[in-house]
């Protein structure tokens, strides 16, 4: 089955900007949908989040330090209203789903 993207680059640039200017910036990696690398954790979002572009990011995972710090982060993921979830480290936000499959938006 065909992934559906749940995601466009401008959706994806508000995540990238909104997540640059939380203090501090919570750290992130993503998964190539092609591939299925999964980066290494990184922590810039304003060059390092848009390399290579974002059409195959099946998701990126934002890890949060603290309870404030978490707080923050689903602040800003609220406003900007991205399709993910909770975890027990802060919060998975996805790129693409299956057809079919159920998605909630933080």
């Amino acid at each position: 089955m065909q992934p559906v993207p749940l995601m466009n680059d401008t959706k994806w640039d508000e995540l990238r900007l909104s997540m640059h200017s939380v203090d501090p910036r919570p750290r992130w990696r993503t998964r190539d949908i092609e591939s299925g690398y999964e980066s290494d954790w990184d922590g810039d979002w304003f060059h390092h989040f848009r390399i290579g572009g974002y059409a195959t990011i099946q998701w990126v995972e934002i890890r949060t330090n603290s309870a404030a710090h978490r707080e923050v982060v689903l602040r800003r993921l609220q406003e900007v209203h991205v399709p993910g979830m909770a975890t027990e480290q802060g919060f998975l936000v996805l790129g693409y789903s299956q057809v079919g499959e159920s998605v909630d938006y933080l």
